[in-house]
């Protein structure tokens, strides 16, 4: 993955209201009070290709996964909490990916951070 990439998704990611990136597991790592989305430049464990994970709203990690043409996969260790995996060493589509960084912040984010998204209300 080049870090155009890399510098790319950590764009979008702390463009978010109140979004924080640290390293995790030696990984970037983007938080809105929970971890949101995980980089792996590098690949982690059996997928060593980039490849990102991110939080997933309800029922839709299968979803992703059957329509995907194999670009998505059910992550190791989150995967069993609805989180997606999305392969980037294929061609890289910004408009899916920011709406994935979206849709993953807004599963962890706080009420206060998601109504200055102008995301409405959400059960925290």
């Amino acid at each position: 993955m080049t870090n155009d990439v890399e510098e790319r998704i950590r764009q979008i990611c702390l463009a978010l209201p109140g979004a924080t990136e640290r390293l995790s597991h030696g990984a970037p790592a983007f938080f809105a009070k929970a971890q949101f989305l995980q980089l792996w430049p590098n690949g982690h464990h059996d997928h060593l290709f980039p490849h990102l994970w991110c939080a997933a709203p309800p029922g839709a990690q299968g979803g992703l996964i059957e329509s995907g043409g194999g670009r998505f996969f059910k992550p190791p260790y989150v995967g069993s909490r609805g989180w997606v995996g999305l392969r980037l060493d294929r061609r890289v589509d910004w408009a899916e990916i920011e709406t994935l960084c979206e849709d993953a912040y807004r599963v962890v984010a706080p009420t206060r951070l998601l109504a200055q998204l102008g995301a409405g209300q959400r059960n925290e």
